[in-house]
């Protein structure tokens, strides 16, 4: 088991920067992929950014590309992900994830509990 708790969300301004930390415990994380998701009233929770055991290889959403910046640190047990240039449609609840594997999927085995981001224009 893995558990996940994410921290750092909060309310900012368009244009302006959050950075989310994914604090895990219960088993190393150099053994998972680390995945960043958001999610929506009234839709479906999607993908954000993923980032393998190692932190080599890394995937994005196209809508935030070149805006945020996913990373891990395996000595800490963390993951970050770093949002900048933030717009009002980034507002969502963010959830980070670990899984085995690595890919751009929603079906991470393990979740967080999520934290909220809110942008105002």
């Amino acid at each position: 088991q893995v558990q996940l708790v994410e921290s750092g969300g909060g309310m900012v301004q368009a244009g302006g920067s959050l950075r989310l930390s994914c604090a895990a415990s219960g088993r190393a994380l150099r053994n998972y992929a680390m995945g960043w998701f958001r999610q929506t009233p009234g839709k479906e929770r999607e993908f954000v950014t993923v980032i393998n055991w190692s932190g080599a290889g890394t995937l994005y959403a196209d809508s935030v590309k070149g805006r945020f910046t996913i990373s891990r640190d395996n000595a800490k047990n963390m993951a970050y992900l770093q949002m900048n240039s933030l717009k009002p449609e980034d507002t969502a609840v963010y959830y980070c994830a670990a899984d085995p594997g690595y890919s751009a999927s929603t079906t991470f085995r393990y979740w967080g509990q999520g934290t909220q981001v809110t942008v105002s224009s």
